[in-house]
């Protein structure tokens, strides 16, 4: 029997999505708490990993399992024993063919940015800080620039494990809410750090330290030194995977609309 499950976590406190020796990563914690429920081991295949800091809303994994229990039974059984900071949202019963990752049409990320003279404290860890006043309409004309099937080496972490650089970017929206700027990518995948490293070009157009169309000078040089540095973690949130409708899972969680 296979099992998609909703997870939601705050990755202040972890180091990233994947399992490391240190036992100290979203994925142990899971893996943890569902093999004490089951009875049994559990592992789990995740549809994005994130990196330390990184926060996820809608992560979906997967596992098989002998085990049959109620969909409610996986919520609230693993709930009971995860940290407070790491949740299940929902569980499907899915067919022996649904695979999280593969089965992934694309993949959305929010990032969650505070402008202020003063640095965060009660967001601490929850959002991104700029203390220089940003041009909204630089950076969507930046954005735009960044639009469609490109090799985004220049975006893309020495440590990157894909196969390929290029990617296709399907979509960045950015708003403002009072002090608060929200960014929403959407793409087929993404590479290692690849958001991070957006961010950092884009706010450098924001704060018009650098014009639009210095990103399409960063984009065609496929070098990562052609880019900025790599933005802080802290508001960049896993808003999760794209299904196809057939599966039946859950297209968007009530936390979506939490972000500022």
């Amino acid at each position: 029997m296979r099992l998609a499950l909703g997870i939601s976590y705050q990755g202040g406190h972890y180091q990233g999505w994947q399992s490391q020796s240190s036992g100290q990563t979203v994925q142990d914690q899971l893996e943890k708490a569902l093999s004490q429920f089951a009875d049994h081991r559990v592992s789990t295949l995740c549809a994005g990993r994130t990196d330390a800091g990184v926060h996820g809303l809608m992560q979906v994994v997967h596992f098989d399992t002998p085990v049959n229990r109620p969909e409610a039974s996986w919520v609230r059984g693993p709930n009971a024993l995860l940290p407070r900071d790491i949740a299940v949202q929902w569980a499907r019963h899915v067919p022996a063919e649904f695979h999280c990752r593969a089965s992934a049409l694309s993949r959305r990320y929010a990032y969650s940015l505070l402008e202020s003279p003063v640095r965060p404290s009660v967001e601490h860890g929850r959002v991104g800080w700029v203390h220089r006043p940003l041009n909204l309409e630089l950076m969507q004309q930046a954005a735009a620039r960044l639009l469609g099937e490109h090799d985004f080496t220049s975006f893309r972490a020495s440590a990157c494990q894909a196969l390929s650089p290029v990617k296709h970017l399907m979509r960045i929206d950015i708003c403002r809410r009072g002090a608060y700027w929200r960014f929403e990518f959407e793409a087929n995948a993404f590479l290692h750090h690849m958001i991070r490293n957006l961010m950092g070009c884009l706010l450098l157009v924001g704060d018009q330290r650098r014009p639009p169309e210095w990103i399409s000078e960063v984009l065609a040089a496929r070098d990562r030194d052609a880019a900025a540095p790599t933005f802080s973690p802290d508001g960049l949130y896993f808003l999760g995977p794209c299904y196809a409708p057939h599966w039946g899972l859950p297209e968007r969680t009530p936390l979506f609309d939490l972000l500022p």
